[in-house]
């Protein structure tokens, strides 16, 4: 039921918060001590937030409700209302500085995004640019400045960053134009300005001698179980670090040699996982080898969620960091091989092979262009790509020899 002037001047205050709802998410809280406050609950992003709309009597009811009319308007428009206050208060120049155009932006777009790709983001803006031009009117930032912010970034050797900082830098001032705070983009005048980035693949191995080593430094590792399982298995299924990592023993069938991963796990919008929330998004068929590994580590970790639960808290997989430095341990730089190199050694040596590249990509689990066909073909040349992940496991095992000395004993 609606509150009433009256029930607002009345209501007494108890021993613990009271909450007096009014519709739509608006409600006055009040305090053991007497405050009387406004708050504004709703969800964005699919979170529960709330905001302070101010006290009573200081603002009345009316005044609560027009605050949080504009509050819904701005939800209704993709804005998170949150957000937009933080950016308003952070700027001495109200809604036109840089980081309140920035942060409007950001809660905008961010809801399509996956969760690492929003902090990143906003962790770039706080890091390089907020520093510099936080306050600054957006139309009165012209290029020079914006190339000074760029060069003090390159200075540190962060020559990829740069070019990414530059790139966030326009996106957010032609949002400015686009909302009639700046008359132009006056980054697109640096195009050219900073030297190009050189493009790096992740470290990797493809040689099949020096892949032989490989594999027998990881069957020799002497740290931990887990991880050494986590380890043969990476060359094995090649799938990204993060999905295998944090893979779920809910997710394998080891009769049926299958491992499906929901699109919740996956690299993909997040306004493709919130679409598909629960879906199948990948099968993995397994191997031979690839069951017989997963059946030794049942052993120790079949009572947990993950198949590699971390060293100190079971309810968490291993870290980022534990099978990089895993490899670290053997001897390997991360010039020479990094976990996600292992996808790449797959590409090349498969591609030698023979195998189509339709069966190799689809097994990369690279995102269908065609996004309508993609929602459907999960299982696409299922019994194809078995027969493939098969024969590139058999092929492994021809490159390790129980002759060949430890890749440990050979660098030590």
């Amino acid at each position: 039921m609606p509150l009433s002037d009256i029930s607002v001047r009345n209501v007494k205050p108890g021993i613990r918060n009271q909450r007096l709802f009014d519709g739509g998410g608006l409600y006055l809280e009040v305090t053991p001590s007497g405050g009387k406050l406004w708050r504004y609950k709703y969800r964005f992003g699919g979170k529960e937030k709330r905001i302070a709309l101010g006290a009573y009597p200081e603002i009345s009811l009316k005044e609560a409700r027009i605050r949080h009319a504009e509050a819904r308007k701005q939800l209704a428009n993709g804005v998170d209302p949150g957000e937009a206050r933080k950016a308003a208060k952070s700027s001495g120049q109200g809604g036109d500085s840089f980081e309140a155009v920035a942060r409007e932006w950001h809660a905008i777009f961010s809801p399509s995004w996956s969760e690492s790709h929003r902090k990143k983001l906003l962790g770039r803006l706080e890091l390089y640019l907020f520093p510099w031009i936080a306050r600054r009117p957006v139309h009165e930032i012209a290029a020079p400045e914006i190339l000074g912010v760029i060069r003090k970034i390159e200075a540190k050797g962060h020559l990829e960053t740069d070019h990414r900082a530059l790139e966030l830098c326009g996106q957010i001032l032609r949002f400015a134009v686009q909302t009639g705070r700046a008359e132009r983009n006056c980054a697109a005048d640096l195009k050219g300005a900073i030297p190009p980035a050189i493009s790096k693949r992740m470290a990797s191995i493809t040689d099949p001698v020096q892949i032989g080593h490989l594999l027998d430094g990881i069957d020799r590792y002497p740290g931990s179980f887990i991880t050494r399982c986590a380890l043969q298995l990476a060359p094995l299924l090649f799938l990204r670090p993060g999905e295998l990592r944090k893979a779920e023993w809910s997710e394998f069938n080891l009769v049926q040699a299958e491992w499906r991963i929901t699109i919740d796990r996956m690299k993909r919008s997040q306004q493709e996982k919130e679409a598909r929330r629960g879906e199948v998004a990948h099968i993995v068929p397994l191997c031979r080898q690839a069951i017989d590994i997963l059946n030794d580590l049942h052993m120790l970790s079949g009572q947990c969620r993950y198949l590699f639960p971390g060293l100190r808290n079971k309810d968490r997989p291993i870290s980022d960091a534990t099978l990089t430095n895993a490899l670290r341990r053997m001897g390997y730089t991360g010039d020479e091989i990094t976990v996600h190199g292992f996808r790449h050694m797959a590409s090349t040596r498969l591609h030698e092979m023979g195998f189509p590249s339709h069966l190799i990509e689809k097994q990369l689990s690279h995102g269908d262009r065609n996004r309508i066909r993609a929602v459907y073909n999960h299982a696409e040349y299922l019994q194809d790509r078995r027969k493939m992940m098969q024969a590139w496991a058999d092929y492994l095992d021809s490159l390790k020899s129980e002759k060949r000395p430890s890749i440990l004993q050979e660098r030590s």
